[in-house]
C-alpha cells in the first residue's frame, strides 16, 4: 500500500472513534477536571504499538506551579531527517450553562441530536436544517476543538504504522486555551526542550482550530492568528452625599465617558491587506459600591478586549491613554458648566471645583507608591499579589477582580485622595501572528495555500481561500513573535500580574520560532448549545488537507 493509503484509508472510522470517546471528557477549562484529557490520550496513545515500543516519544509535561496540575500531553512519531511539524490542538471545553436540561447530553452526540430534535422548531432556521440534513456532529467540544484533535491523533497513528516516515511529525494537546493559555506558554518550553533533546527543525505549526464559512462551498485557511490584549481602567472618584453633588466626583460619570469612546471604537481596529481586526468591546464595567446609600462610589472598574493585528502593547496604551485623558477633560468642563448654572440661583459650598484631570500608566502608579513608601510597600504589595494569585488558582478569586483588588490595594499608600484614572492591562496577552511578516520562507511555506487549494479543488470540487488571521483567537499566537523586547518593556510596565504569577517566554519563542497555518474542520456556534462540526470535514476533506501540507512540506 502507498503512503497515502496507509495513512488515509478508512481514517474516518478512527477519527469517530476517537472524538466520541474525546468528547465524554468533560475536561472544563481550569478545573480539576481538565486533567482527565491528559489521562485519555496518555491511555489512547499507550496503545499504540509504536508508542509502547517507544514510550519515551509521548508523555505529559507538567506546567509549573499550576494549581490544578495540569500538564501539556505530546507524542511524535520520528522519522528519517530533523524536519518537523508540529499538530496542535486544546483539549478543554467551555461550559454547559446554556444546555439548561440537556446537560446530560452535551457529551453524547447521537443523543444530544435526537434531543435537539425534539425541540427543533424553537431552534434557528440554519440548526434545524443541519438536524435535518443530518450533516452536522453536535456536542460540546465536537468542533471547538476536539474534532481537531482528533483528526491529528487519528493522523499520528497512522504515520507511526510507517517504516519510512521522512521528518516528524509531534502532536502537542494543550489545556486553559480558553483561559490564560498557561497549556500553550509551557509548551512552548516543553518544544524547546524537545528541539535540544532530538535535534527537531521546526518547519511549520498546524492548529485544528475550526473555521466559518461565508460560503458554504468554500474552506478557509488561516496562515496566521489574531492577537488579543485587555486594557483595564480604573476611576478613583471622591466621594460625598449626593444632595451635595459639587462637592464629590462621580467616578461613574466619568467611566461612562470611556467607555463610550472606546466601544466599537475603529481607531482600534487596524488592518492588514483587506483584513481588519473587530473593534474592541467591554467585557466587564463594575462600581464599588456593595449596599445601598446615598454617597457616590468610591470607584468604578472595567475592562475591554482590544484584537489586534499589528500594533503592540506600548501603541494600544497610548490610545487608551488618549482617550482617557481627553474623557477627564470632557467630564471636568462639564461639570464646571453644570457648576456655574447652578450657582446661577443657589449658594453651593463649593465655590470653585477643584478638580484636575490626572490619568497614570500602572508602573507611573506603582512608583507613586514605592517612591513614599519604599520596600515596606514592596513588601506587602508582593504579599498581596501573591495572596491573590493563590484565590485565583484555587477558584476563589478570578483574574480580573484581583487585578482591581491591587489597584485598590496600592490606593491604600497615597494621601493624595483627588480623582485619577489608572490604566493598564490584565492578562492573557496574545501577540497578533502571521506567515505575511516572516521573512525568509520555504517556498514549499510560501506556496503553501496555493497548493492546498489546488489540492482541494481536484480532490473535493471545493476551493479554499487563505486568509492572514485567524480572527477566533488561538494558541497560534505563540507560534513566533515580532518586537519581542519591545513587547516584554511594555507588559512589564501596564500588567500588574506580570512576573512570577503571569508572563511569556518571550526569548523560548524566539528560540523555537516557526510559521504556522490554522487547518480545521467546518464548525459552527462555537461555545453553544447547538456547537457543531460538519461530518464531511471532520472525517474526508480535513485529514486529507493536513496530510497533504505534512506530505508537502515534509
Amino acid at each position: 500500500m502507498n503512503r497515502q493509503g496507509i495513512a488515509l484509508d478508512g481514517i474516518e472510522d478512527d477519527i469517530l472513534d476517537i472524538l466520541y470517546r474525546y468528547i465524554k471528557v468533560q475536561s472544563f477549562t481550569d478545573t480539576e477536571k481538565e486533567k482527565e484529557a491528559g489521562k485519555f490520550l496518555t491511555d489512547y496513545l499507550s496503545g499504540i504499538p509504536y508508542f509502547k515500543e517507544n514510550p519515551e516519544y509521548y508523555g505529559i509535561h507538567s506546567i509549573h506551579g499550576d494549581f490544578n496540575h495540569r500538564g501539556v500531553c505530546y507524542a511524535f512519531v520520528k522519522g528519517q531527517s530533523p524536519e518537523t511539524v508540529i499538530l496542535l490542538h486544546h483539549e478543554d471545553i467551555v461550559g454547559i450553562e446554556d444546555f439548561k436540561l440537556l446537560k446530560p447530553y452535551a457529551f453524547s452526540p447521537d443523543d444530544l441530536e435526537k434531543k435537539l430534535w425534539d425541540i427543533k422548531d424553537s431552534l434557528p432556521k440554519e440548526v434545524q436544517k443541519d438536524l435535518s440534513d443530518k450533516t452536522f456532529l453536535f456536542g460540546r467540544g465536537s468542533a471547538d476543538m476536539k474534532g481537531g484533535g482528533a483528526i491529528q491523533l487519528a493522523l499520528l497513528k497512522r504515520y507511526s504504522q510507517m517504516s519510512d516516515f521522512t521528518g516528524n511529525v509531534l502532536v502537542i494537546a494543550v489545556p486553559d486555551e480558553e483561559g490564560i493559555s498557561a497549556g500553550m506558554r509551557a509548551a512552548i518550553e516543553l518544544l524547546a526542550e524537545l528541539k535540544d533533546t532530538y535535534g527537531f527543525d521546526y518547519k511549520l505549526m498546524i492548529n485544528s482550530e475550526p473555521h466559518q464559512r461565508k460560503n458554504v462551498s468554500q474552506g478557509i485557511l488561516s496562515e496566521g492568528s489574531v492577537g488579543k490584549m485587555m486594557p483595564f481602567i480604573y476611576v478613583r472618584g471622591y466621594l460625598s452625599h449626593i444632595g451635595k453633588v459639587f462637592e464629590g466626583f462621580n467616578p461613574l460619570n466619568l467611566m461612562s465617558e470611556i467607555v463610550r469612546r472606546t466601544e466599537l471604537n475603529m481607531d482600534f481596529s487596524d488592518s492588514v491587506g483587506n483584513e481588519s481586526a473587530p473593534p474592541p468591546t467591554w467585557l466587564y464595567l463594575k462600581d464599588s459600591k456593595r449596599h445601598y446609600d446615598v454617597s457616590m462610589p468610591l470607584s468604578a472598574s472595567g475592562c475591554f478586549s482590544v484584537l489586534t493585528l499589528n500594533q503592540t502593547p506600548a501603541e494600544v496604551m497610548e490610545k487608551v491613554q488618549t482617550i482617557c485623558t481627553e474623557s477627564f477633560d470632557t467630564i471636568l468642563k462639564d461639570m464646571h458648566a453644570s457648576h456655574e448654572r447652578f450657582s446661577e440661583t443657589a449658594e453651593p459650598v463649593i465655590h470653585e471645583l477643584p478638580w484636575k484631570t490626572n490619568v497614570m500608566m500602572f508602573e507611573q502608579f506603582y512608583r507613586e507608591a514605592y517612591k513614599k513608601h519604599g520596600e515596606s510597600f514592596k513588601k506587602s504589595f508582593d504579599k498581596k499579589l501573591e495572596s491573590l494569585f493563590l484565590d485565583i488558582q484555587s477558584g476563589k478569586g478570578n483574574i480580573i477582580e484581583s487585578n482591581f483588588a491591587l489597584i485598590e490595594f496600592i490606593f491604600d499608600y497615597f494621601d493624595d485622595l483627588s480623582p485619577r484614572v489608572v490604566y493598564g492591562l490584565i492578562p492573557p496577552y496574545y501577540p497578533g501572528t502571521s506567515n505575511y511578516y516572516l521573512t525568509d520562507l520555504d517556498p514549499a511555506i510560501t506556496s503553501l495555500s496555493h497548493d492546498l487549494n489546488q489540492f482541494t479543488e481536484e480532490e473535493f470540487g471545493q476551493s479554499y481561500t487563505s486568509e492572514f488571521f485567524y480572527t477566533g483567537i488561538s494558541d497560534l499566537s505563540y507560534a513566533n513573535i515580532r518586537d519581542g523586547d519591545e513587547i516584554l518593556t511594555s507588559l512589564q510596565k501596564s500588567m500588574p500580574f506580570w512576573g512570577e504569577f503571569y508572563n511569556i517566554p518571550i526569548e523560548t519563542i524566539k528560540a523555537i520560532s516557526m510559521p504556522c497555518m490554522n487547518i480545521g474542520p467546518w464548525g459552527k456556534d462555537f461555545h453553544k448549545l447547538t456547537e457543531r462540526v460538519n461530518k464531511e470535514d471532520l472525517y474526508i476533506r480535513t485529514p486529507r488537507i493536513i496530510d497533504k501540507a505534512i506530505s508537502l512540506i515534509l
